[in-house]
């Protein structure tokens, strides 16, 4: 099997897209909020590559052409923004301090937990950019001297847990205005988490596109001020 998906330029993403469409059609038929269809690709991309004994790099080797429409789907994520501008600007003070306030939140648990676990210094820098797109997060930790694949993993986690349970939180703490759950979801879970606040509303989608860009900016700034605390 890995001789064949070697020897196949596009296998990977046949596999990929085939396991997305899978869940797709599985929340279609039960709309519950762990039936989501990142977190049935991933799985099932996981058994198949523990089934048949594949390893991740021999995947990514015809999977990476995936990761290449990243970077133009992130920059589509400004048209929403750029058709609520009007919004933006009436409420920029409110979006600022918002979006400053989950960089702070995000900073100090990572922080918080680290010290209450005894996680290692390199431990500690990895985790700190868990809220920013991959991007941006794994060149901050790789420069700052943290472990690049729990920077990945953790990131990942982070968007996949946003994306899984972001309207059930803003339903439990009774958040309803547009503007403060686009900041929450895309200040606390980038990319991923995005991808469900555009379900969400225009709002609520442009706001949280917004935040990914700003969170980012800050995040670099508060990594290198609170790399020094453990």
């Amino acid at each position: 099997m890995n001789n064949f998906i070697e020897q196949s330029a596009y296998f990977g993403v046949f596999i990929t897209f085939g396991t997305y469409w899978l869940g797709s059609m599985c929340k279609k038929k039960w709309n519950y909020a762990l039936v989501n269809p990142l977190l049935i690709s991933i799985a099932l991309i996981l058994i198949f590559l523990v089934t048949f004994h594949i390893d991740y790099a021999t995947y990514n080797l015809s999977a990476k052409y995936i990761s290449y429409l990243l970077t133009p789907a992130t920059i589509c994520l400004a048209l929403p923004l750029y058709e609520q501008f009007e919004t933006l600007k009436k409420n920029w003070k409110a979006l600022l301090l918002g979006i400053t306030s989950g960089v702070l939140s995000s900073t100090l648990s990572v922080l918080g937990i680290c010290m209450l676990f005894k996680l290692s210094h390199e431990e500690y820098i990895a985790f700190l950019p868990k809220s920013i797109t991959t991007a941006i997060g794994m060149g901050l930790s790789e420069e700052m001297g943290g472990i690049v694949p729990i920077t990945v993993a953790a990131i990942v986690l982070t968007g996949l847990f946003g994306n899984i349970f972001a309207e059930m939180i803003l339903k439990l703490f009774r958040i309803e205005e547009p503007i403060a759950q686009g900041i929450g979801i895309g200040s606390a879970s980038h990319a991923m988490g995005t991808a469900k606040a555009m379900t969400m509303g225009d709002v609520t989608g442009a706001m949280s596109s917004l935040s990914i860009v700003v969170s980012g900016l800050l995040t670099v700034i508060a990594a290198n001020i609170f790399s020094g605390f453990m």
